[in-house]
Order: structure tokens, then sequence, then C-alpha cells
């Protein structure tokens, strides 16, 4: 007699330069995702800190480091701050309209910008158009592309693509793999928006969080996804709530040393893995 789920089989990458931290090195553990409980699978490695990557889920297991904390929004006792209520407000006539997860050529180009001017010098601006689709249509969970466009003039034609956002649904949250926006707009709080829309949207399908993916103290990019409240960090003893105190210090540390970019996107990193070696 079989089991009806099959025990996945992790893997570990060689150690490679860590793109958050100068000086130190990150491995990852990592399993497959694929047949008819994927979904389950993702669910559950998720709240253990996976995260994941086409058809792969997978964790930092840094030998000797432990920096990488996985984090997400409680949504449902999220309250804006007054920067967020003013990119809310700012955005709020936006049309987002949720996709299936099949890329597009406008998709790509709004990538390549926002790439080119805040992450020019990260592993994915090497990215053709083969390699958007096979991140955003190799999924075997239940996801989807989230777009933010423009009103049009007329109110029937799609405006023009100003975000985007590649989102996994789970049985407990959403969790925001990939977010990109028009680093050229003049609207204020793009990448906030997103994730303040997600929020929302959480709510509203009745799920308790939105995963942020990994934070990491002392990562200049990582300090804004602190400035969501509460937020739920996971520990050896499982979710924790980020003490308040602690978290005023770190908007506090974030705002005396601003970021250069918002939003998700970095390199594929701890965030997402550009490629991956069974070793």
């Amino acid at each position: 007699m079989t089991a009806p789920v099959r025990f996945p089989r992790f893997f570990v990458t060689s150690p490679a330069p860590c793109p958050y931290l100068p000086g130190r090195s990150e491995r990852k553990v990592f399993t497959e995702l694929k047949g008819p409980h994927a979904d389950s699978l993702n669910d559950a490695l998720s709240r253990i800190g996976f995260r994941r990557s086409q058809t792969v889920a997978y964790r930092p297991s840094c030998i000797d480091c432990s920096a990488c904390i996985s984090v997400r929004v409680v949504a449902s006792e999220f309250a804006a701050s007054s920067s967020q209520k003013r990119a809310l407000k700012a955005n709020d006539d936006l049309v987002v309209t949720v996709c299936r997860p099949w890329s597009t050529s406008e998709q790509f180009e709004l990538l390549q910008a926002y790439l080119a001017e805040r992450h020019p010098e990260g592993g994915m601006t090497a990215m053709d158009e083969i390699d958007y689709a096979d991140m955003v249509e190799h999924t075997p969970v239940t996801s989807y592309v989230v777009e933010y466009r423009e009103p049009s003039e007329d109110g029937v034609t799609p405006g023009r693509l100003v975000g985007a956002c590649l989102t996994d649904r789970q049985c407990d949250g959403l969790s925001m793999i990939y977010s990109f926006y028009d680093p050229q707009s003049p609207r204020k709080g793009l990448g906030n928006y997103i994730i303040l829309d997600h929020i929302r949207r959480s709510v509203e399908m009745g799920l308790g969080y939105v995963y942020l993916g990994y934070w990491v103290e002392g990562s200049a990019r990582m300090q804004y996804k602190v400035r969501y409240r509460p937020l739920e960090k996971l520990g050896r003893a499982g979710w924790e709530r980020m003490a308040p105190e602690d978290q005023d210090r770190l908007i506090a540390d974030a705002v005396a040393n601003p970021r250069k970019e918002e939003g998700l996107g970095t390199t594929m990193g701890k965030d997402g893995m550009s490629a991956i070696s069974r070793d």
C-alpha cells in the first residue's frame, strides 16, 4: 500500500556569494513542487520559511549565518501609517486586474525598465523574454499576475501598465513572489501600493497573511518590509510577532538610511532563484 503523498526529496546548493551581506556566502536547501499535491506541499513549506521559484521551493541553509528571516504581514490587523495612507490615496485610481499566470511582452518591457534603473547590477538583467515567461508560467501551484494600469481615457481600452506582481494564493495568505513597477512614473509610492493592495486583497479573500519573503537586518534593500504593522517573523519557536519597540527602531533606521528601491524586486537570490544545482 503506497502513501497518498510522497515525502519530498531535498537537495542543497553549492555555496555562492551572498547578494545581501558583503563577505558572506549563501547556500539553499530546495525541493521540487509537482503533481496533484503541489499546492498543499507549497502551503506546508511556506509556513516553515520556504519560498517558491517556478517549480522549486527553497529556503536559505547557510552554514555560518541565519540573517535571512521569513516575514509576513498580519493582514486582518494591519493599520496603515500616514505615508501608507498617502500611497493608497495617490494610486487608488489604478485599474487592478488579476490575470492568469501568462507572460506578456508589455509585462516584460516594464520589468526591463524596472531592473535597468533599480537593479542594474542584478542577475535578472540578463533575462530575455523566454526567461521571464518561464518565471511566470512554470508554476505547479495556484498563482496569478496582478496588473496595475493607469485609467484609460475612454474607460474601455486597457490603460498603460505601471505595475505587476506575480502572486501565489496559499491556504492562509497571499505570497508575493516578485513585483515590479514603472520607475519613471510620476506617481509616488507605487511599490508600497502594490504591497498595500495585496494586504487589502488578502482581507477581502478572508486570508490571514501577506508573505513578503525574507528580511535581512543590515541589508538596506530589505528594510522596507519592516514598515508594515503588525509583522511576524519566523524563529526557532515558530511565527512570532515582532515587538513594537523593535519595529519602531528598525523603521527609524530605515527612515534615517533610505533605500534606493521599493517593492519586492531584488536580484534572483533569496527571494527568487535563477539557477539551482543538486549538490
